[in-house]
């Protein structure tokens, strides 16, 4: 599934089709309307506008964890080392406030050094170098462990199809904020033409994520 980096009228008629989710931040604080799928991102990537980590978590608990594919733990752009660190105190936080938790794969990151029992679903981030060749391993390890997988930054069709061909269950991208008239015929065709292809995945069910989680009830106890 596609995760639309922003919001738009062009589009609002795919998320209530569930054709497309959408990935909200603190910096974008958008409202996610019954039924929508969605995923909660820390927003780090632009430190210019990041919130930190203390009001990350305390906007989280603000949200409904409800159709929500996963919350993503607050990490360091390139460093596996640091993003260890410090996304380690915030992900059991983050499955006790009833969301599955999501461990940012960064640059450095190898089979024996992610913490796999610590997350729900593994989010691939890092430089171009390692997205587009450095995690693959980590891909095929992470679905070996049963865990889902999501790609950020996939603004092209080509990117697209590689990490489709790899297996992952979502992605997200600023795509559709460029154009969004234009592009969006073009989202459209991607996702098509994958349909067409078939698939040797099936798609993310927060549901099942959740089951091992706690309840959302318990998120006030966590501020």
């Amino acid at each position: 599934m596609y995760l639309a980096g922003n919001k738009n009228k062009a589009w609002l008629h795919l998320l209530d089709a569930g054709e497309i989710g959408l990935l909200n931040t603190p910096a974008n604080n958008y409202v996610i309307e019954s039924g929508w799928t969605w995923a909660a991102d820390n927003g780090c990537f632009n430190h210019r506008t990041y919130v930190g980590d203390h009001k990350w978590f305390a906007w989280l608990l603000r949200q409904d964890p409800n159709n929500c594919l996963f919350a993503t733990a607050p990490d360091v752009v390139g460093d596996h080392a640091a993003t260890v660190e410090r996304a380690t105190p915030w992900l059991q936080q983050i499955r006790q406030a009833g969301f599955p938790a999501a461990f940012v794969l960064q640059d450095g990151a190898t089979v024996d050094t992610v913490p796999w029992d610590d997350f729900d679903v593994a989010f691939v981030g890092g430089t171009d170098a390692f997205k587009l060749g450095g995690a693959d391993d980590l891909i095929a390890e992470t679905h070996r462990r049963g865990k889902p997988v999501h790609v950020g930054r996939v603004n092209s069709g080509k990117r697209y199809e590689r990490f489709a061909a790899l297996g992952v269950q979502s992605c997200d991208g600023t795509f559709l904020g460029f154009g969004p008239q234009a592009n969006l015929p073009h989202l459209q065709s991607w996702i098509r033409k994958h349909k067409e292809q078939g698939t040797l995945w099936s798609p993310l069910d927060p549901a099942h994520l959740r089951m091992e989680t706690a309840p959302a009830t318990e998120r006030k106890n966590h501020v």
